[in-house]
Formats: C-alpha cells, sequence, structure tokens
C-alpha cells in the first residue's frame, strides 16, 4: 500500500533555527514526501545594529553586544535572526531617523521582510531533497508581501487559493487558509467568524464532497473549543488573568472552523495559530493536530503523519 509521509509544522515566527531545522527534517526523519509550514512565517522586530565612531558595532538584543570584527558583528546577527527578529546594520543617524519617521520603519520592515523570506526560499533549493515537496504558506501575522514572494520559489508549493494533492496518485487533496477569527492583537489577515465561513465553504466548494474523507484542511486557526485553541485569557490592557497562583485560559478558535468541520467531516485537519495547545484530538469523524510553537527557543514542533489510501495509517509529535 503506497503510503505519503508528512511533516507538519507551523508558526516558526522568524526564527532562522526553526526554519533551518524545518529544511532539515527532510533528510533527519526517514522517508519524508512532504514538509509543510502551514503559516506565520516571519518575524515582527528589527534590532539595530548600530556602527560607532570608532568602527564598532552596538545592539541590544537580551543582552547588550559591543564588537569589533566583521566575524563578531555576523555572529550578533546569526543570533538575532536565530531567535525569529531581523537584524539591521545602521548609523545613530539612522537610528533616531526612523524613530521619528513610521512610515520609514514600515517602509523598511517591509523591505527587510521580502528580502528576508526571499533568504528563506532560496535555502530550499541547497537542502532539501528534489523528491521532497515543500509547501509553505502565510499565517495571519504575515505581511501580505510575502505571497507573491513563496509563489515565484520554484522548490516551494503556494497551497492558498487551491487544492494542493499530497501524493502523486491525487489521494490526498488539501486546502488551505490562512485567515483567523478575530485577535486582540489586530493581525493583517483576521476577520468576522461570517467572512471566515464563506471563504472556508469557498474552499469545500473546491473539492468533490466524496473525497472530503480524503481531505486535509490546512487551517490556520484550530476550531472553538477543542483543547487545540486555549490559550491565556486577558484583561483590556492585554494582561493575563492568574486567580490563585494559576493563569486562566479560554478557547479562542473558530466556531466557524468548527461547524465547517463537523459538517463537511474532513480526513485531517492541521492547525496552529495557538502556541500554547499542542496536541491531538479528535472532532466528530476529523482528527485534529496543533503542534504548538516554541520558536523564541528555536525548538521546532511538528507532526509526521502517515497517509495512506485508507485514511490516516499513524501519526506522532515531534519536538527538537
Amino acid at each position: 500500500m503506497t503510503r505519503t509521509r508528512v511533516f507538519f509544522t507551523t508558526d516558526v515566527h522568524g526564527s532562522e533555527q526553526c526554519w533551518r531545522k524545518f529544511l532539515n527534517v527532510t533528510t533527519f526523519y526517514k522517508e519524508i514526501d512532504v514538509a509543510l509550514l502551514g503559516g506565520d512565517t516571519t518575524g515582527k522586530v528589527i534590532v539595530p545594529i548600530v556602527e560607532q565612531n570608532d568602527g564598532s558595532w552596538k545592539a541590544s538584543f537580551n543582552k547588550d553586544y559591543h564588537v569589533k570584527t566583521e566575524e563578531e558583528l555576523q555572529e550578533v546577527e546569526r543570533i538575532i535572526r536565530y531567535c525569529g527578529s531581523y537584524p539591521f546594520r545602521t548609523t545613530p543617524g539612522g537610528v533616531e531617523e526612523l524613530e521619528n519617521d513610521k512610515k520609514a520603519l514600515d517602509k523598511l520592515f517591509d523591505e527587510v521582510i521580502v528580502s528576508e523570506i526571499e533568504r528563506w526560499m532560496g535555502l530550499v533549493e541547497d537542502k532539501v531533497p528534489e523528491h521532497v515537496k515543500v509547501i509553505v504558506n502565510p499565517g495571519n501575522d504575515d505581511s501580505f508581501l510575502i505571497d507573491d514572494v513563496i509563489r515565484k520559489a520554484e522548490r516551494v508549493i503556494y497551497p492558498l487559493d487551491d487544492v494542493v494533492y499530497l501524493d502523486d496518485t491525487e489521494n490526498h487533496p488539501m486546502i488551505s487558509l490562512e485567515w483567523v477569527n478575530p485577535t486582540p492583537w489586530n493581525s493583517p489577515r483576521e476577520c468576522s467568524e461570517k467572512e471566515l465561513r464563506k471563504k472556508i465553504d469557498k474552499l469545500f466548494d473546491m473539492v468533490e464532497p466524496s473525497d472530503y474523507r480524503k481531505l486535509i484542511c490546512n487551517f490556520h486557526t484550530p476550531p472553538y473549543g477543542t483543547r487545540l485553541d486555549e490559550a491565556p485569557k486577558l484583561t483590556k490592557d492585554l494582561k493575563t488573568i492568574q486567580v490563585a497562583g494559576h493563569q486562566l485560559t479560554q478557547p479562542v478558535g473558530s466556531k466557524a472552523v468548527r461547524e465547517a468541520i463537523l459538517e463537511n467531516e474532513p480526513l485531517l485537519g492541521i492547525h496552529g495559530h495557538i502556541h500554547e495547545s499542542a496536541g491531538a484530538v479528535t472532532l466528530g469523524k476529523t482528527q485534529l493536530v496543533n503542534p504548538g510553537s516554541e520558536y523564541g527557543e528555536g525548538i521546532l514542533r511538528g507532526y509526521i503523519i502517515d497517509l495512506t489510501e485508507d485514511g490516516i495509517e499513524k501519526f506522532w509529535g515531534t519536538r527538537g
């Protein structure tokens, strides 16, 4: 019986260390056929590395750095990238200009994100065996600027607004959605539950109903109330709430995703978005997984899923 082995991860948020581990998964684990990164690919912070009058450089990132050689400077840049942020060489005047001009800062951030994603896409060709399908899509936190970069990458499949088959026999169709229900963070790709359901229904319409029991739903937000969507409960000023020393949580997934999965009964739902809620559960007849995320520590979490013509043969979580 033909088997397709999928490695799924998500929410690396710009961590160079996690991205390189994702690429290395394709040779570290045996017989990987598909490597899939399900969203929230980019980082959120630029870290200035400021040139001094004597030719040295200073940066502040978790601690203060003061380096004098190009080799030391590149090591600081590596540390920053590995933690999911973007280093930027500049001058004291450049820092002051960016602090006083939000448009210039936003423009710089856009340029840095595009440049870094282009570099990441280029690494796929160097690191991943040719027989492995690499699939990457944005998540709710990602700028729309990266979509074209992913589309143009020769070795990477951009799955949004399409049906992607995970195997050559077209036995396992996958539909993908990066949009999420509203969050406190006002991220680029979130919308009302009503609008989310319209997007989901449009995707299901692209697949024959007779294939739903073979279908993989790569939906960034998990379904509501499934234990894969438990996040810290927040006050209006976005602070966590503690009672008797315990942090309160609440379900924050999508009710539209939950309803669509219960109605259509796909084979598998692969989700992310909520870093704290790693796990695997069933919803109706559908197996759901969320690997969670520890990108800040450089730890790559994922699931290996073996698919056959009969469905899911087996799956297990990974962390490394």
